[in-house]
């Protein structure tokens, strides 16, 4: 298995209620910068992970801020979650 390059993402996650302040310290730490690439329809993405062989570890669930998200395992077995953005 290779070696990720330095300041390279190989896997995080955080949970926060304070999304803009995790990304200012790990933007300055690392010089990450940050790109919203939501799915645009996250059942459709579950649907299509499972047809690649992914497991569905949690349904799409949708919070009281429009949110939806769901977390899947892939064929090698690395845990992913999936989420789209309410409409602005």
């Amino acid at each position: 298995m290779a070696v990720p390059a330095f300041n390279s993402v190989a896997w995080f996650e955080f949970g926060t209620d304070q999304p803009e302040e995790v990304k200012a310290f790990y933007g300055d730490l690392f010089d990450w910068k940050y790109v919203l690439k939501d799915v645009q329809d996250v059942a459709e993405t579950v649907r299509r992970g499972q047809g690649l062989g992914a497991k569905v570890l949690m349904e799409p669930v949708s919070d009281s801020a429009g949110f939806t998200f769901a977390r899947l395992q892939d064929t090698t077995g690395n845990h992913f979650g999936v989420f789209s953005a309410p409409a602005a």
